[in-house]
């Protein structure tokens, strides 16, 4: 099998166990755990199996030059983005959390027309323009319904994450040219570690683990090794192949899953908003990531 494909299957399957994990995740907090806590248990749980399995790979030494990037990489890819995604998704519903996700690729080009220089055409202007038009939308009015306790903020955290995920994904691109997967997924845990501790010491610390239900530890078991671990191992080696924009597109899948597992362990519903905003966020991300037709001849 080519790397391409290879690369594509890799991010299929990181999308198909984040899509999983909104409601998984969802039903430890903040019941079990209160999400901070549940990050610093998430991150913490990552650092060490990263640290073990490198210890039968070849040590690679980053070079002192990109220690800024992978600090900003720590920041935005483990540090922010996990703080504000369980914060959010402990706030709003698993299908609120999973449509705002879908913003990514369209964030990932705003990012990249400043940092990048990618040209953004006219139509992609309007793309963005729809697709964050239907963000806004889910923001301020989804309600707070079933397991919401306060859906507007905890969807503007959910779309602070987006944004910090997708800067992620172009800040590590060129690392991943240059180091193993390996070395960059524990060096990043690693810094991030140290930045959530303080948020999530407090809250990790209440926790009454005697009292956990079996299916709340095999949960929590889940998210350390599939959402924290695995996916992290597939987006950094599909990365190498793909571009940031092309992999962001695989969240398109995030809400699909994410409803239809919801959906299927009764977790969340559907009403107008949802449904309303998801459709003015797809037309947006297809007008982003649409490739202009060739000029004939």
């Amino acid at each position: 099998m080519k790397s391409r494909n290879i690369a594509f299957l890799l991010a299929f399957l990181a999308a198909l166990i984040y899509g999983i994990s909104f409601t998984v995740a969802k039903e430890v907090m903040p019941v079990y755990i209160q999400p901070f806590g549940f990050i610093l248990l998430r991150v913490l749980g990552a650092t060490l199996l990263f640290w073990g399995v490198g210890i039968f790979l070849k040590k690679e030494k980053i070079e002192v030059k990109d220690y800024p990037r992978l600090l900003l990489a720590a920041i935005f890819g483990i540090a922010l983005n996990q703080l504000s995604f369980f914060k959010g998704l402990s706030m709003t519903t698993p299908i609120n959390a999973s449509v705002i996700m879908v913003c990514s690729p369209i964030i990932v080009l705003i990012f990249s027309s400043f940092l990048l220089n990618e040209k953004a055409t006219k139509k992609k202007l309007l793309g963005i323009f729809i697709g964050l038009f239907g963000a806004v939308l889910l923001i301020i009015f989804g309600k707070d319904i079933g397991s919401a306790s306060n859906a507007s903020l905890g969807n503007l955290l959910v779309l602070v994450n987006a944004s910090s995920y997708a800067l992620y994904l172009i800040l590590i691109k060129n690392l991943t040219k240059k180091y193993h997967a390996i070395t960059l997924a524990k060096w990043l845990y690693l810094i991030g570690l140290f930045m959530v501790i303080p948020f999530g010491f407090s809250e990790l610390s209440v926790v009454n683990w005697e009292s956990l239900p079996l299916p709340i530890i095999y949960r929590i078991g889940f998210i350390i090794v599939f959402t924290s671990f695995m996916t992290y191992m597939f987006n950094l080696f599909a990365i190498k192949e793909l571009k940031p924009t092309t992999l962001s597109i695989f969240i398109y899948l995030q809400p699909v899953i994410a409803s239809s597992y919801a959906l299927l362990v009764g977790s969340d519903s559907l009403n107008l908003i949802k449904i309303g905003s998801t459709i003015l966020i797809f037309i947006g991300v297809y007008l982003v990531t649409r490739k202009p037709k060739e000029a004939l001849d």
